[in-house]
């Protein structure tokens, strides 16, 4: 079934020209220095925007319990340059597929995709893209320690703890 809507999605829903505009925003991005941290976000999107049916974004210290610049104060500034710079458009865009899709019953769920990826489009620095399995085991391991760490009397959030 994946299968079957990611090919819907790229040949009829808009996949290909969206998989296309985060390749270009990718591609503008690495053309400076500066802005290799949104390309590469952006090329990690882009493989989302090809086929998003059975994938998901998650944070990346969610995914590896570990901090890194992308999911610090810096990826947090970096978004918000980002949304200024490029974001807004792409969300835009995404919006916009979004709602024709939604047109028909048929096209609910690739209109769903798009207003996913519309979110994913203002702040995609600090994301993972992974199987939705795999998402879904991440963030079952991340209850299973925090539920301990409540039961333990360990404060959550503890950051010695969490580095632990």
């Amino acid at each position: 079934m994946r299968t079957t809507g990611n090919f819907l999605w790229f040949v009829l829903f808009g996949g290909f020209w969206m998989w296309l505009l985060w390749l270009a925003a990718s591609l503008l991005a690495f053309i400076s220095i500066i802005g290799i941290p949104w390309g590469r976000s952006c090329w990690n999107l882009a493989s989302l925007a090809a086929a998003p049916f059975g994938n998901e974004a998650i944070d990346r210290q969610e995914l590896t319990q570990k901090s890194d610049i992308g999911t610090s104060f810096l990826g947090s500034l970096g978004n918000i340059i980002w949304f200024i710079v490029v974001g807004f458009w792409l969300a835009g865009a995404h919006l916009v597929c979004g709602l024709a899709s939604c047109i028909t019953v048929i096209g609910i769920p690739f209109g769903l995709q798009h207003f996913k990826l519309a979110g994913l489009s203002m702040m995609p620095i600090g994301k993972a893209i992974v199987s939705a399995e795999l998402a879904k085991a991440a963030r079952e391991e991340n209850a299973r320690i925090n539920l301990e760490r409540v039961r333990s009397g360990t404060k959550i959030f503890d950051i010695k703890k969490y580095e632990e």
